[in-house]
């Protein structure tokens, strides 16, 4: 196995997904605080009884759950700030300084395991204020009050984070429109210009917030995030070849802009198509050159696509839902399917596109756990399912590695159990760390360490060289 010395090992969560404490501290309500049972928003104000709001009690447990973080020798946790935390409604003319008091502590707990910190600014928590008065990234307002946001935390860690994610999966607006732009209009009723106008505005913000990084500390790298959507073609059929290739600009519109410059080729005939005629200045063009420092993506899982829609087994995906199941590829319980050289790949097509470094920033499989005695009187989880998962897909990346791709560093999702950001349960778990925590709520909100733990400490502590190479043989502790 191949992995540089500097190699960035880690785990990455969600403020929305973890934090809890929906309202302390003078925090305002977020767009997850109306999404209490997933995708689908409420009308009346939020009440403090399901589990979304509660996470996993990581506001006030942060300290535990770095502690274990550490245990495992992580090099980099990623995580979010609530930008409803700092701003509670996005207007105020002055941040909360609890809010920020809060994540100067987390960030001060890292750097006493000489973890460091990689702060995603927006992580599907939008200011519910914002959505609602201005209707989110519809609007270009929201550009100026997410750089004010940006501001503030540029100055305030100064010195104490080097590494920033502008948007988590930027490209997701494209299938979300309120959980990733906070855009209230219903997603049927949302016109093409509407969209790629938000889109525009979303574009244009990060671009300036990698400028207003840099001025205020020119030592800060700034990346970019997309969800990898890796697709191939069902059949050899050249309907099939450029059915991808058009789903693939879909998502390489977001990265070609933040990672080149400006917008890419293809995207007149897009917007033509679409009937999209951008509102964009010449300041926008100006500020779009400012490219970020990295490229971060998530990736899961990969899927398959045909001109025919009708051919081929749906993957059941909620994402695009016209995506077919690749035969040759596992799937995991929850459908998704498990293709590990498809990260190798992924990370070869970003790589020679765009020549910077990347980062993948998600990677994980979601599985029903069971707890069970660890025989030393205390509890654990046998995951063994979910070490072959994580295993096969970094002995991928150091293949990635050895192709000459420049990898800073991996971080698996939900290093800890979270709450499920599309359906708000936790019983689809992704952590090498188990929260005694269950869909209805019930639970002591214990930590215990699952088998992976041991596994991926083993594998960071050796820097990749305790990875098991052949898929076909059994991973021993």
């Amino acid at each position: 196995m191949y992995f540089p010395r500097n190699f960035l090992w880690g785990g990455a969560t969600a403020a929305n997904q973890c934090e809890g404490a929906y309202l302390e501290d003078g925090k305002g309500l977020s767009i997850q605080d109306v999404l209490p049972k997933g995708f689908k928003i409420i009308t009346e104000e939020p009440t403090p009884d399901n589990l979304k709001l509660k996470g996993i009690d990581y506001y006030h447990r942060y300290k535990e759950d770095i502690k274990l973080f550490a245990g495992m020798g992580f090099k980099v946790y990623r995580f979010s700030i609530a930008w409803s935390r700092i701003f509670p409604t996005g207007e105020e003319a002055q941040p909360n300084e609890a809010g920020l008091k809060f994540y100067d502590d987390v960030i001060d707990e890292c750097h006493k395991y000489g973890i460091e910190p990689l702060i995603t600014i927006s992580h599907y928590e939008t200011p519910l204020a914002l959505a609602r008065k201005y209707n989110g990234w519809s609007n270009r307002i929201m550009i100026d009050l997410y750089l004010k946001y940006c501001q503030v935390l540029f100055e305030r860690y100064k010195g104490k984070v080097k590494y920033w994610i502008t948007f988590n999966e930027i490209n997701s607006i494209l299938h979300q429109p309120f959980v990733s732009g906070a855009i209230l209009t219903p997603k049927a009723q949302l016109s093409n210009q509407q969209l790629y106008q938000a889109i525009h505005y979303e574009l244009v913000a990060s671009a300036k917030a990698v400028q207003l990084a840099h001025s205020i500390d020119p030592e800060y790298k700034v990346g970019s995030m997309i969800l990898a959507v890796t697709i191939y073609p069902l059949t050899p059929n050249p309907d099939d070849i450029i059915e991808v290739m058009e789903l693939d600009n879909e998502v390489y519109l977001f990265s070609d802009v933040q990672a080149l410059g400006a917008y890419p080729y293809y995207a007149k005939r897009v917007f033509e198509e679409k009937g999209v005629q951008l509102e964009i200045s010449d300041e926008d063009r100006e500020a779009l050159t400012h490219t970020v420092d990295f490229v971060s993506f998530s990736y899961y899982s990969s899927n398959c696509a045909a001109a025919d829609h009708s051919l081929g087994e749906p993957t059941g995906s909620n994402m695009v839902p016209t995506l077919k199941r690749n035969p040759y590829s596992k799937v995991s319980e929850w459908g998704w399917q498990i293709d590990p050289k498809g990260l190798r790949y992924t990370l070869n097509r970003l790589y020679s596109r765009y020549h910077k470094p990347l980062f993948i920033a998600e990677n994980g499989l979601g599985a029903n756990d069971t707890l069970v005695p660890d025989g030393h009187g205390s509890f654990t989880v046998e995951d063994d399912y979910r070490i072959r998962y994580m295993n096969d897909h970094l002995v991928q990346v150091s293949e990635a590695l050895h192709d000459g791709v420049d990898v800073m560093g991996y971080t698996s999702w939900g290093c800890i159990d979270l709450i499920s950001c599309s359906t708000a349960e936790i019983k689809k778990r992704y952590g090498m760390i188990y929260v005694d925590l269950n869909s209805d709520g019930s639970g002591t909100l214990e930590r215990y360490k699952k088998k992976s733990y041991e596994w991926y400490r083993r594998v960071i502590e050796s820097n990749g060289e305790s990875l098991e190479p052949d898929p076909d043989k059994p991973i021993v502790l």
